[in-house]
């Protein structure tokens, strides 16, 4: 998470989707997260400079047109608990504290496994790539934004539909969530939108130019366990 928070960045989770289409927490080293989607005011996220992980807590869904795929493992998580960049970190102090907004940072592009399609007999796979990137700003509730970068999320669907799905096809996309302190705490992203581009043959929704996602992910301190990553004033 960096302080300043330009266009680029995330969360996240991904989101992607369609149909048969998906997101997190998190992007990297260049990323530039737009900042969330709250009133300014002061935010401050610790424990400064320690890593986090963010792990899919439930399932993530994601729908286009009549299509649904659910998935039951997405991860975005650090090189190591001590890291060896930027990505899933608490920024070091003073970075980690914004009296003017939020603060935000690079993120792992998220991971999506074991995921079902609603169609019977289509299988589907997801790939991430790019910088991602995530932003938080504390309130009431604790606003966060994940944002994709370009074709930053694939799904391919296979078997008796094959369809390939581009979520921010020509630009990033940005989307927003709450965050909720916790042991562990926890992003939530619920229906979100995120503009998609869909190329296939029969059984693809073609005509759809937009998906929805819902996930949420449970983020823990991967440098100290026994701490937790918190979002104040």
């Amino acid at each position: 998470m960096r302080r300043t928070l330009p266009s680029r960045a995330l969360l996240a989770a991904g989101a992607g989707l369609a149909t048969a289409a998906a997101l997190a927490l998190t992007g990297s080293a260049t990323a530039h997260p737009t900042a969330a989607t709250a009133a300014a005011g002061s935010t401050t996220v610790t424990p400064a400079g320690h890593y986090f992980k963010a792990a899919l807590s439930g399932k993530a869904t994601f729908k286009a047109g009549s299509v649904t795929v659910t998935c039951s493992a997405s991860v975005s998580e650090p090189t190591s608990p001590t890291g060896t960049d930027t990505k899933n970190q608490v920024p070091p102090a003073p970075g980690n504290s914004n009296a003017d907004g939020p603060v935000g940072g690079p993120l792992s592009a998220p991971t999506y496994g074991n995921c079902t399609v609603s169609i019977p007999g289509v299988t589907a796979t997801i790939t991430t790539t790019g910088d991602w990137g995530v932003s938080v700003q504390n309130g009431s509730p604790v606003a966060a934004n994940l944002t994709i970068p370009t074709g930053g999320f694939v799904l391919k669907t296979s078997g008796l539909a094959s369809c390939t799905v581009t979520a921010a096809p020509t630009a990033e996309a940005t989307v927003t969530g709450q965050w909720t302190n916790g042991a562990p705490s926890k992003l939530a992203v619920n229906g979100a939108s995120v503009p998609v581009k869909v190329v296939g043959g029969f059984g693809c929704p073609t005509t759809a130019t937009s998906s929805t996602f819902t996930v949420a992910y449970d983020v823990t301190d991967a440098t100290d366990p026994a701490s937790q990553i918190t979002v104040t004033g």
